[in-house]
């Protein structure tokens, strides 16, 4: 490897594991927390690529968030870059988790983090309002593709399945392209990534039941709540009641909500079912991204496909704009949540190189400070 690609690789590492200790939020405030730091900071890649890999990622199942970590860590430094991005998010989340999983195991209960988070989900809105218009400028092409937007966000918002929303909104781009003209595209053949092993029977079927589900789940934490009911508390493997404390843990924890497989793991088999299930769970994601990423600059560069990924991100536009308006319903309920998310959102505006990582923590200390006056 030549200096430069151990740069490259080692910023990549950096950029990523800092994220992962602080990225509270869901996958829209994740993104947005990479857009700053990739795209406006240190310019990886534009707005508009950086765009298309979250609409492509919204088409895949897997946790979007990490599966983005992985798309930049590849524009950066490659297959090595896609690996190395994808852990060092996925790995603080992991510890965090996992350390979590023992002290509920010895303990019974979880810590008590409602002031803090209290604080950092405003915090997080404003976060995500800001990148939200940065990108909302780029993807906003045309006056079809903001009437396409309106419909996206007012249709998320009725409930209609973000999935449904996303391939909806790419139909409806190729039709308008088949309108105008005819084209084609090509296609690139996969990349595989190799299998960490384990040992046990017992570790190997709690692997290949999260393998599953890390290889068909779209959406939140609840539908994999949904996922996790049906493979585990209905077959006896864990009590409904550890199901939804593993599902809090990843909710309130930085990184991805898929963490929650680390927690449940540990309750299974300890040390190594968590290693299982956390290595099922998210393998998926990264085999996607591996095989979808040289894939995105061939459709740009199809005029047809183009027509695709352009309503696919003012769709994703949208579906970011419905999670803000319902983080917003459920967090901006008194003055202390309104005055955090105003003062982060006119801090984010008027100081656009300010690193993520203090409004988040800026939010959770004046979220612990507003909360015992």
């Amino acid at each position: 490897m030549s200096k430069s690609q151990s740069s490259n690789l080692s910023e990549v590492a950096k950029v990523f594991f800092r994220l992962g200790w602080i990225a509270f939020g869901g996958p829209a405030a994740h993104i947005a927390m990479m857009q700053k730091e990739v795209v406006e900071k240190r310019k990886w890649l534009t707005n508009e690529h950086f765009l298309d890999l979250v609409g492509a990622t919204n088409l895949i199942p897997g946790p979007n968030s990490t599966e983005m970590t992985m798309h930049c860590g590849h524009e950066r430094a490659g297959h090595k870059g896609l690996i190395v991005a994808g852990l060092c998010f996925i790995i603080p989340a992991v510890l965090i988790t996992g350390t979590l999983a023992w002290a509920y195991e010895q303990y019974g209960m979880l810590p008590e983090v409602t002031p803090f988070i209290y604080g950092i989900k405003p915090a997080i809105i404003a976060v995500i309002i800001t990148t939200m218009i940065t990108l909302g400028k780029t993807a906003l092409k045309s006056t079809m593709l903001a009437v396409i937007g309106v419909i996206a966000a007012t249709l998320t918002l009725l409930g209609v399945n973000e999935i449904y929303v996303l391939f909806g909104s790419g139909f409806v781009g190729i039709v308008l392209y088949y309108l105008r003209n005819r084209n084609q595209f090509n296609t690139v053949n996969p990349v595989l990534v190799a299998l960490p092993l384990m040992n046990e029977a017992s570790n190997w079927r709690v692997f290949f039941i999260f393998l599953k589900v890390g290889s068909i789940l779209y959406g939140s934490g609840y539908v994999l709540f949904a996922f996790l009911d049906a493979e585990l508390v209905e077959q006896g493997i864990i009590s409904r009641q550890e199901l939804i404390d593993a599902i809090a843990v990843g909710q309130f924890t930085p990184g991805p909500v898929f963490s929650s497989a680390t927690f449940i793991g540990w309750q299974i088999g300890g040390f190594r079912g968590a290693l299982a299930a956390t290595v099922g769970i998210f393998l998926p994601a990264f085999l996607f991204v591996a095989f979808l990423n040289p894939i995105i600059p061939k459709l740009r560069k199809s005029t047809m496909m183009a027509s695709f990924l352009d309503t696919v991100n003012i769709a994703s536009i949208a579906i970011i704009l419905a999670v803000v308006i319902d983080m917003g319903r459920d967090t901006l309920n008194d003055w202390r949540t309104i005055t955090i998310a105003i003062t982060a959102l006119v801090i984010t505006y008027v100081f656009k190189s300010i690193n993520s990582a203090f409004i988040v923590l800026g939010g959770a200390l004046a979220g612990y400070i507003l909360s015992i006056i």
